[in-house]
């Protein structure tokens, strides 16, 4: 057996967690969690603390565009008026993530320091480090976490418009820069049908999913809870 083989089993035999009494033994596939990430206990808090209905609803009215006679159920699109972290500081929603999220950030001259031109981001998404610039900006898209049409559907349909402002501009939660690829194939699906291709980013994306829905009181269905609590015993 090579030594990255022994390594590797190594490492197996450490993540292995007893089942049963009898002391039947199963392998758990841990990883080394990307930046940021919360353990399990900390997860595992998160998902006694989520509300569970069995499936995702389907509530009618949800309409993102702005355009005249469109419904705008979220407000404009990255709007620097709302009253949560970030709101009226004369920055966008868009550039504040991004001034947050990477590294290196070089801002755009005469703007106040408000509009990033440059900088380096570290993706949990996919575990790349992803070079931006003003000329390659639309492959850099900031997704919701949990997205705004699952939000609607699990309860945001019944909220003020402020609050509904407020969350899809909430730069401390709910908001993560990505690639174009990883945001489109995300789209508004939820953990049960969409985990981030970097498998170490899925702790990541399960805490931050499972702190915005009980910060906004929003459920989690089933499978979805399922999904994430497989994905809690992976952390650590």
């Amino acid at each position: 057996m090579t030594r990255g083989k022994i390594h590797a089993v190594s490492a197996l035999l450490t993540a292995c967690v007893l089942l049963a009494p009898a002391g039947g033994c199963a392998l758990v596939d841990r990883y080394r969690p990307a930046p940021g990430s919360p353990g399990r206990a900390q997860l595992e808090q998160l998902l006694a603390a989520v509300r569970v209905v069995p499936e995702r609803p389907h509530t009618r009215g949800y309409e993102r565009d702005c355009g005249a006679g469109q419904g705008c159920v979220f407000g404009p699109a990255w709007s620097d008026d709302h009253d949560g972290p970030g709101g009226h500081d004369g920055c966008d929603t868009r550039n504040n993530v991004l001034a947050r999220q990477l590294t290196g950030v070089g801002y755009r001259p005469g703007t106040g320091g408000c509009v990033v031109q440059s900088g380096t981001l570290a993706d949990p998404y996919t575990g790349s480090r992803i070079v931006f610039s003003r000329q390659n900006a639309q492959q850099m898209p900031v997704d919701h976490i949990y997205p705004l049409a699952a939000a609607w559907d699990m309860g945001a349909a019944a909220w003020p418009p402020a609050q509904r402002i407020r969350f899809a501009n909430d730069i401390d939660y709910n908001l993560q820069a990505t690639d174009r690829a990883t945001n489109t194939a995300k789209s508004d699906s939820t953990p049960a049908e969409w985990l981030p291709p970097s498998r170490p980013g899925h702790c990541y994306y399960a805490g931050k999913y499972l702190t915005v829905a009980v910060r906004y009181r929003l459920p989690v269905t089933g499978a979805d809870h399922a999904a994430l609590r497989d994905i809690a015993a992976r952390c650590g």
